[in-house]
């Protein structure tokens, strides 16, 4: 008798109709983030109640401190972002937010390395839990300010804030290497729109891709200006 495959595992099966019914009809096609997305699973950096939906078209509550709640955006919402940072095997890539460590697990699997930031030492300390277990071994997670970057280990050919904004902090786009990419969710006074920075010498242009919704980081919120 032929011999049968083994059936896969609730999550794998989930995971599967995740790239199949969000990631593929949302025009992502790059390859090996497809094949990332399979291969990572989100359900283990997820809290454990939020397990059953780890693979959900939806937002995710991830963690909470004094500067907000974190969430992990909707899967499709990320390999959008990711696709659009165009990575190539030599890259170094910044994930400003790296909240539990997804990002981070997908970005490594495109590009040479990855800086994982987060100021949260909790979310830091999961981040770095999530992907020892996994054996990837090229993230680095820090604890540092988010409106910050990490200057120390750029320049960066790529940047993902996977997460809405109200404003891009010149410190971030100083932190590009030339020809280098910076995407994030821009919502200020509009709805959500993922929007990619390109840097070129010293200057350093930035152009719409398409709508998208994020949670806001506190760090990215302009503050609110009185009238008299």
């Amino acid at each position: 008798m032929p011999r049968q495959k083994a059936p896969m595992s609730d999550f794998s099966q989930l995971r599967l109709n995740m790239v199949d019914n969000q990631v593929r009809p949302s025009d992502v096609t790059d390859r090996k983030l497809i094949a990332a997305m399979l291969e990572i699973p989100r359900d283990l950096f997820v809290p454990s109640a939020e397990r059953p939906l780890a693979y959900v078209d939806r937002d995710i509550r991830v963690g909470s401190d004094e500067h907000g709640d974190r969430f992990l955006i909707a899967p499709a919402g990320l390999a959008r972002l990711v696709q659009a940072l165009e990575l190539t095997p030599n890259d170094v890539v910044l994930d400003l937010a790296c909240n539990t460590g997804y990002s981070s697990a997908i970005l490594a699997r495109l590009a040479g390395s990855v800086v994982a930031v987060d100021q949260d030492p909790e979310l830091v300390r999961i981040a770095e839990a999530n992907l020892a277990g996994l054996e990837i071994d090229n993230v680095a997670v820090v604890q540092s300010s988010l409106a910050d970057g990490y200057p120390s280990e750029g320049p960066y050919d790529g940047i993902l804030v996977a997460a809405g904004v109200d404003f891009v902090p010149d410190a971030l786009t100083g932190q590009l290497s030339d020809n280098g990419r910076l995407v994030v969710v821009e919502v200020d006074q509009r709805p959500g729109r993922a929007v990619l920075y390109e840097r070129s010498g010293s200057t350093t242009a930035s152009r719409p891709l398409f709508d998208l919704a994020a949670p806001v980081l506190a760090d990215f919120r302009r503050k609110p200006e009185f009238a008299f």
